[in-house]
């Protein structure tokens, strides 16, 4: 796997903040990916990263949250986050899930709020020089040159897609690399929605 973006990491900061809220008010619930970025928009309503989010794109962010959690010795709280067809986590996901919800369930996740900034600080101190963002609009200009002549490759590809390979691509990433991270994440996460 590539590393985190900028994008991966901001947008995981928020997850991480929302499953944090779902954990604590609903015990452990699960929570759907667009459920999940619903409930992480309107906790930052003014947050325009957030707020091109798609959930074809929630896999890296979901890696993030339980890196987070793995790095600070806290219950997996990725575990909440599943696709709307089962009901489950993606087959990305490791662990045994009702021993994970439970221990999630019970944490005070009051302690995470100043480890979460520090951690997400620390990655982004990491984030690859190569990967310098853009604009939305050059972005879309690369995306659509790309696409143009990669026509076979893209064929399947939704909106929910394109938005998510722009975002990438907004956080730096190379088409390709945008595409086949989209690609990745729906094979390991399943129904995106």
């Amino acid at each position: 796997m590539i590393p985190f973006t900028f994008n991966d990491i901001d947008v995981g900061v928020r997850l991480a903040e929302a499953l944090a809220r779902q954990a604590t008010s609903l015990r452990g619930m699960p929570i759907t990916y667009a459920d999940l970025l619903t409930l992480a928009r309107s906790l930052h309503p003014k947050d325009e990263v957030l707020g091109r989010a798609v959930p074809v794109g929630i896999g890296p962010k979901l890696l993030f949250v339980e890196g987070f959690c793995a790095a600070h010795g806290y219950p997996n709280l990725a575990c909440l986050a599943v696709n709307r067809e089962s009901m489950r986590p993606g087959a990305a996901y490791r662990g045994d899930w009702e021993a994970d919800r439970r221990a999630v369930a019970g944490f005070d996740w009051r302690v995470a709020d100043a480890p979460l900034a520090a951690h997400a600080d620390a990655l982004r101190a990491k984030v690859p020089a190569r990967f310098k963002p853009r604009k939305e609009r050059p972005a879309d200009v690369a995306w659509y040159a790309y696409f143009c002549s990669h026509r076979a490759a893209c064929e399947t590809l939704t909106a929910q897609d394109k938005q998510e390979i722009i975002n990438q691509m907004m956080a730096g990433l190379d088409p390709e690399t945008a595409l086949g991270r989209v690609l990745a994440a729906k094979r390991d996460f399943g129904g995106l929605s």
